[in-house]
């Protein structure tokens, strides 16, 4: 096995200054996908730049409602979080269906959107509650829309010498519900077949005032189902309006044949798990606020 250089930076300051001297170097948060890559002989790797003794990098705060999650924090820590399973459900029952307890204790959110899996399960739920990306290098910080940051699979809108150091997710309004749902063959530590994330926000009189749809591991990059997003907005959530936004979202999505499923059985499950998340993400805005007859 060839020599690995291992840095260890204790700020960004520190680790950005690293990464300008060597943009060749990978991130190194959790270790859950790059150490496998490595052992598998997946990747290449020369330089590992550790994240793990960066304390800003571990920080999870709500300012004013807004969730700021360093790059490093851990899923398991996000899955049960109350105020994040309170506002930001969907974010919160994603994260909690990555992998085993010991990967959850491991695995980070950001690890997870840098992998750039389609079928990364905090994705979608990112992508409903209009997350973005804080993304620094040594001579400046800029900060991009989630929907904006997936490249491909497994490319990112990261540059060399860029690390990205926080995902911010703006509040969300009173009144408002998410939910996530996915299909694998098993139900645990598994990779998604479909994901599908939904959050509502619901008027007074029970009409959808706004809705975001998002979608894994049906396109090369975790997506936002915008036709089927349209058909939702001032309109009663009826058995009929979500049958119509299920079958909408599966004409948007873009599926492949692979080994785990057909293009046709993932356009299917679109369908289906699209009804159920809105289901979901309705019944939670009635449980927060808005007023309920019986969807």
């Amino acid at each position: 096995m060839h020599r690995i250089e291992y840095l260890a930076p204790r700020s960004w300051i520190e680790a950005l200054a690293m990464t300008s001297d060597r943009p060749e170097a990978d991130p190194l948060a959790g270790g859950t996908d790059i150490l496998v890559q490595m052992k598998e002989k997946e990747r290449s790797i020369k330089t590992l730049l550790s994240l793990k003794r960066i304390p800003e990098a571990h920080r999870l705060r709500f300012d004013d409602g807004m969730l700021t999650l360093g790059a490093a924090v851990t899923v398991g820590r996000i899955s049960i979080d109350e105020r994040i399973q309170q506002n930001f459900t969907a974010l919160a029952m994603g994260a909690g269906l990555i992998g085993s307890i010991q990967i959850r204790n491991m695995a980070t959110v950001g690890g997870n959107i840098c992998n750039a899996s389609p079928s990364a399960d905090t994705a979608p739920p990112l992508l409903v509650f209009r997350a973005q990306a804080v993304i620094a290098n040594a001579q400046a910080e800029r900060i991009v829309p989630l929907e904006s940051f997936f490249a491909g699979p497994g490319r990112t809108a990261l540059q060399p010498a860029d690390l990205l150091t926080a995902i911010v997710v703006p509040q969300w309004p009173d009144h408002s519900g998410s939910f996530y749902i996915r299909h694998t063959p098993r139900a645990w530590m598994d990779i998604a077949v479909v994901g599908i994330a939904a959050a509502i926000t619901l008027a007074p009189d029970d009409t959808i005032l706004d809705a975001q749809l998002a979608l894994g591991a049906v396109a090369p990059i975790p997506m936002r189902a915008k036709q089927a997003e349209a058909l939702l907005r001032a309109q009663f959530p009826t058995d009929y309006l979500l049958r119509e936004v299920g079958r909408v979202a599966a004409q948007e999505a873009q599926p492949i044949d692979d080994l785990r499923a057909s293009a046709e059985y993932r356009r299917h499950l679109v369908s289906v798990l699209t009804q159920r998340a809105l289901r979901g993400a309705v019944a939670n805005a009635r449980r927060n606020g808005a007023s309920g007859n019986g969807l």
